[in-house]
């Protein structure tokens, strides 16, 4: 089953658990950390989802990656699982998208909250640990080429994650945004129909080099 359409676990988890988990996320809405947004889902207090916005220095910068933290039946004794729905090329990240930090798994503290899982998988964007590598590919070039590895990681950032800008007030503001985030597509005026044709001509040849890579 994919993470995507996984159940809810409200009926796993219990009240004061759930209580905890909806006043967490209700106080990162209202003053959330620089760069990242939660995505409240007033249906399913477990589905926890955030973007994080690329850091700065990195081969992120300029992508918004959208995130979710899977919740089992026995957290918050046992970490939850995490995931980047958004494509990307990173050591540790897998194909399906489950991300490997060890404050998810040996490091885990129960009184962890999700804003400091959500702060750990941001820093995992600058400082990748290409020791606990779950993309062999990506781990191997971050130790032997870095230069490759961040021209790879940058085209994927390119190509595959949302041109959205998170606002200090934690909400997404989309610029010329092609995905499906609640707010939905921008309109575009119509002088901006060569640019958008342009960019588009742009992402096809990125995606072929990307393919021959």
């Amino acid at each position: 089953m994919s993470i995507m359409s996984s159940a809810s676990n409200v009926e796993n988890l219990s009240p004061q658990i759930i209580r905890r988990i909806a006043k967490e996320m209700h106080d990162l809405a209202n003053d959330p950390p620089e760069g990242i947004k939660v995505i409240l889902n007033d249906q399913d207090i477990t589905d926890i989802q955030a973007l994080i916005e690329g850091p700065a220095g990195t081969p992120y910068t300029g992508g918004v990656f959208r995130v979710k933290l899977a919740l089992g039946k026995d957290f918050p004794t046992a970490p939850p699982r995490a995931f980047f729905l958004t494509r990307l090329f990173h050591p540790n990240v897998a194909s399906s998208g489950e991300i490997c930090v060890d404050t998810l798994k040996k490091d885990w503290k129960s009184d962890y909250g999700i804003k400091h899982i959500l702060l750990t998988i941001k820093c995992l964007l600058i400082v990748p640990n290409p020791e606990s590598a779950l993309n062999a590919e990506a781990g191997k070039l971050l130790l032997e080429r870095y230069d490759d590895y961040a021209r790879r990681a940058k085209m994927m950032t390119e190509i595959h994650a949302q041109s959205v800008k998170i606002s200090k007030g934690g909400t997404e503001s989309a610029e010329g945004c092609v995905g499906n985030f609640e707010g939905g597509p921008t309109k575009k005026h119509a002088g901006d129909k060569k640019v958008a044709a342009e960019k588009k001509r742009l992402m096809k040849e990125r995606k072929r080099t990307l393919k021959r890579l």
